[in-house]
């Protein structure tokens, strides 16, 4: 129970990438907000790297903090909260000046914060609730019913929000309102389906309560500490550069989508719909190829699949040829985050799981504004969005190319309790 508990936490989260980050949300900002659909990409790249580095700053505080009060849930509670009233706040935002297009962008940061701190302390419940043989199965688990769930909101946008002359519960179509009370859909979601994680799973406080000061120092001890596990370090440090492709591509897919392959909405979801299919199969499939050959050589195929599919995207000539290179990252990306997320399970000592992944989520978004930026500024030089997703290419392949230096079982060996 508490292992399905964990994994439906995935489902409840994942319409939040889906419809607001990816699919809908954010190429409906890009194409309203803004007055073109190229200044519009630069507005939302360069919000995407402030909410990242924000949460790189933030991460590794607060997964301190929440290792030395036992209160992971607590935290988990709040920065979901937060997320989904942010989410939901969105709404209730009109397109009309950039004082509009400000408040919407501010409110897209704090939810994303909310968001990517949230599961920082939900990855790091992964060891507690797996054996270390089944982690990669258990992870691959999770992911699988995340994207099931951001496949099942997409339908549900689809036909009761979009392709319908009547939006359901009456929701008027006047300003785009139908489309914006889709990040309602994703904040009620949200809260209903993450209620079975907070009722099933119990912390375990401790009689120190955590403040910012020791955390802090907990933080600067954890991360001299760190250098120590030489495997974990190496495989932060690979991560840092390939998750921001990643990041990337979650942020600006249906932006690109949208901008160069002249998709409707409705195409966007479909194409969402299809992704997302794929994603949950891959994800599924791969969980049991993480815990047969590794979580390092599953991550490598990955990254290679990945720098081929975005590659595909960036010379499609054709709306078909972007359909398959937007599947065959659908298939990649869902084993790229599970089997990144257990090899960190299993790379971090049994007690500091919150402190690591603090580390974890910290590496996913030290410098996850470099791929927005970068793809913004490229967007704006060459006036082309095909020259700003080209840029997302060297994210996969130079990250790749460091993970290789990772030895998987040295760095098993060196996080157990006997070592």
């Amino acid at each position: 129970m508490k292992r399905f508990a964990w994994c439906l936490f995935d489902w409840a989260n994942s319409p939040y990438t889906t419809l607001v980050v990816t699919f809908v949300y954010s190429a409906y900002f890009a194409q309203k907000f803004a007055p073109d659909v190229v200044t519009g990409t630069a507005w939302w790249s360069r919000a995407v790297a402030v909410a990242g580095l924000a949460v790189a700053i933030l991460a590794p505080l607060l997964g301190a903090m929440a290792d030395q009060s036992g209160r992971r849930l607590r935290f988990l509670a709040v920065t979901t909260t937060v997320c989904v009233l942010a989410t939901g706040t969105l709404t209730f935002v009109a397109p009309g000046t950039r004082g509009e297009a400000l408040v919407a962008l501010t409110l897209f940061v704090l939810a994303d914060i909310g968001f990517e701190l949230g599961m920082l302390f939900y990855n790091a419940l992964l060891p507690t609730i797996a054996p270390p043989d089944k982690l990669g199965r258990v992870s691959g688990y999770g992911w699988a019913l995340g994207y099931a769930g951001g496949l099942v909101a997409l339908v549900l946008a689809l036909v009761g929000f979009v392709q319908t002359e009547q939006p359901w519960f009456g929701i008027s179509r006047e300003a785009g309102f139908n489309i914006r009370a889709i990040c309602l859909l994703v904040a009620v979601w949200l809260s209903v389906f993450s209620l079975p994680l907070f009722l099933t799973l119990r912390d375990t406080p401790r009689q120190i309560l955590s403040h910012a000061p020791s955390a802090f120092r907990g933080v600067m001890a954890e991360g001299r500490r760190l250098l120590q596990y030489q495997d974990a370090a190496l495989f932060l440090l690979a991560r840092l550069i390939f998750n921001d492709g990643l990041v990337t591509v979650f942020a600006f897919g249906g932006i690109y989508a949208a901008g160069t392959f002249g998709m409707t909405l409705a195409d966007v979801i479909k194409f969402g719909i299809a992704i997302n299919v794929a994603a949950g199969a891959g994800a599924l499939l791969f969980g049991f190829v993480d815990d047969r050959i590794g979580g390092k050589r599953t991550v490598l195929v990955s990254c290679a699949a990945l720098a081929a599919a975005t590659a595909l995207a960036v010379w499609a000539p054709t709306r078909g040829w972007f359909w398959v290179s937007g599947i065959l990252i659908g298939v990649f990306a869902g084993p790229n985050q599970s089997a990144s997320r257990s090899l960190m399970a299993r790379f971090a000592p049994r007690g500091n799981e919150n402190e690591f992944f603090g580390f974890f989520a910290f590496s996913g978004r030290l410098t996850a504004f470099a791929g927005p930026a970068l793809l913004g500024v490229a967007t704006q030089l060459f006036q082309s969005q095909r020259a700003g997703v080209a840029t997302i290419l060297s994210f996969f392949l130079i990250g790749g190319g460091l993970l290789l230096l990772v030895d998987e079982g040295r760095g098993i060996r060196r996080a157990s309790p006997a070592s």
